[in-house]
């Protein structure tokens, strides 16, 4: 059969030596959560069901389309290797999995990972044998549990409100890696728009660590370190700069070796930082056109489809006029974020904290290792300019939030990277943030505009959570959610009252849209929202992608030069 998802997961880190093991898989629902005590990994088990991997069982592409709540699943096949395989590394990648996952190989427990959205791996090596080995995955997972964060996965039966279809178990691909014993574990590169690239690498064992760049197939710089080990720096000079920035993914290939390994990826030469009011890429006020993106889609839930898929949800967002957008309420699979560098796309990586209780102390530990993570997998990708951890933390059963929780995982974001800007939680309620974004979904382009006006005339934010927080007067804020105006055939919901026909809504947006435009103390917007998803039908494509205005329209709106940008 055809393999879904083929493409390597994460081309910013990509060794020759793989094998994708998405496709056809044993399966079973274990809705008591009762299959450990009954020894489910081991070969005697019977698996009833065929399910296709990487698609959550709750999908129509993974064959099973059960979207009832699952307590646990268990998935299985045969995998073989060979005895030069075993010479060196065999790791075991899981591109995500929700929500506690464990793996077995050969009966034997692999290894455990806590935190549905995030890439992890094993190494198996030690549990292999040259031949046909099976492997097994449990998945456990409950959406209601405070102390599992969900997203924007219903916790009630049948999806509601801002809350979809439930995605339990495998969502990205697994494959397998082979790698020598020496070999590179990670790194993070600091590109410096000056024309030099540092590469900061951990490595296994000892040999010699060559770093090349190459820009569009012509090689461009290259430097050798002897004798490396352990953690390294290089710093690696380029004869050419070519700068990255808004609609413009300018990529320099890498080709990073050490000893007998060979990993190949890319980076862009790019810098962002705040000034005053103004947010800076490359030293100029660039203003950020942004578009909610939920990236939920009809076939895979939480999965893209194909890999075309996830770069068309860029184009289509930039036919529009955006030049980016806020990834919402989900950690976004690598290739999404790859297309994103290619094509200059501005993107705010987000966590997806709904369903945290963020009223006990405790909360910190299920979302901070999460995010670290998150944070060290992504922290190379040059569209994403920014950091969010926590969005709009609401009261639960009349409890606030534990401001330590939010300050904590803030200073960790800063602390765990210093390049970026990081908001601690969007629209409300600020703790310790760099930057003061609000969400605003007034209707009325004549209120909305005079409310922020103040920003330029006295220098005051209006806030509707203003109780609850406080704006310091200077500091860089953007309105990071408006509009989502209804525009639905069905029984479908927006934010207000839906306008009567295509020329009022397309005038509610110009009116809303241009009020940030023209405000220049605002670096930026970002609009609910790109599609509809499910039951909420706000968006400026139907969930099927289908675009419900003219492209030309909204992109002639959005494109309009903002105050604020150079």
């Amino acid at each position: 059969m055809t393999i879904p998802r083929a493409e390597h997961p994460n081309p910013q880190f990509e060794r020759a030596n793989w094998q994708c093991l998405n496709g056809e898989w044993d399966f079973l629902i274990d809705r008591g959560r009762s299959g450990k005590d009954r020894r489910f990994y081991t070969p005697e088990t019977e698996f009833p069901l065929k399910i296709t991997v990487p698609f959550c069982p709750q999908s129509r592409l993974s064959g099973i389309g059960d979207t009832d709540f699952m307590a646990a699943v268990w998935y299985r096949r045969k995998i073989t290797v060979t005895g030069q395989q075993l010479q060196g590394l065999v790791l075991l990648h899981i591109g995500a999995c929700d929500y506690k996952t464990t793996v077995y190989v050969n009966g034997r427990e692999a290894g455990v990972h806590k935190g549905g959205y995030v890439s992890f791996s094993f190494d198996i090596t030690p549990l292999l044998f040259a031949g046909e080995n099976e492997l097994v995955i449990l998945a456990e997972d409950d959406e209601r549990d405070p102390m599992i964060p969900r997203g924007k996965q219903s916790e009630e039966f049948f999806s509601h409100g801002c809350d979809y279809t439930r995605t339990t178990g495998i969502w990205q691909t697994v494959w397998l890696e082979f790698m020598p014993q020496t070999h590179i574990k990670t790194f993070r590169l600091y590109p410096d728009i000056r024309g030099s690239l540092t590469v900061q690498a951990d490595l296994c064992g000892f040999g010699t660590l060559t770093a090349k760049a190459f820009y569009a197939g012509r090689p461009v710089g290259s430097v050798t370190l002897e004798h490396a080990g352990g953690s390294e720096t290089l710093v690696l000079p380029l004869c050419e700069t070519h700068l990255w920035e808004p609609g413009q993914g300018r990529l320099y290939d890498l080709e990073l070796t050490f000893g007998g390994d060979t990993v190949k990826s890319y980076f862009g030469l790019r810098t962002v930082r705040l000034d005053g009011y103004r947010f800076l890429i490359n030293g100029t006020s660039a203003f950020q056109r942004l578009v909610l993106d939920q990236s939920f889609n009809p076939d895979g839930i939480y999965t893209a489809p194909d890999d075309a898929f996830l770069r068309g949800d860029i184009e289509r967002s930039m036919a529009m006029g955006f030049n980016g957008a806020r990834l919402h309420e989900k950690i976004f699979e690598p290739r999404f974020l790859y297309h994103a560098d290619r094509l200059g796309y501005l993107v705010w990586a987000e966590y997806p904290n709904w369903g945290l209780d963020h009223t006990r102390p405790e909360a910190v530990y299920p979302i901070l290792h999460e995010w670290l993570e998150e944070m060290a997998r992504d922290f190379n990708h040059p569209s994403i300019i920014g950091w969010c951890p926590f969005n709009e933390t609401w009261d639960r059963d009349g409890r606030r939030q534990c401001d330590d929780v939010l300050r904590t995982v803030y200073r960790a974001t800063k602390a765990a990277d210093a390049t970026r800007p990081c908001i601690d939680v969007s629209g409300g309620y600020h703790v310790e943030t760099d930057i003061y974004d609000v969400h605003d979904y007034d209707q009325n382009p004549q209120t909305f505009r005079a409310n922020y006006d103040k920003l330029m005339e006295t220098g005051e934010l209006h806030d509707w959570l203003g109780d609850r927080q406080h704006y310091t007067p200077g500091m860089a804020t953007f309105v990071s959610e408006y509009g989502g105006i209804r525009w639905s055939e069905g029984d479908g919901w927006g934010y207000g009252n839906a306008p009567k026909s295509e020329e009022e809504f397309l005038a509610r947006y110009r009116g809303l849209t241009e009020a940030l435009l023209g405000n220049s103390r605002m670096f930026g917007f970002c609009y609910t929202q790109l599609t509809d998803v499910e039951q909420e039908q706000n968006g400026l494509y139907t969930y099927d992608r289908t675009p419900k205005f003219d492209p030309a329209v909204i992109r002639a709106i959005n494109t309009q030069k903002a105050a604020i940008e150079d």
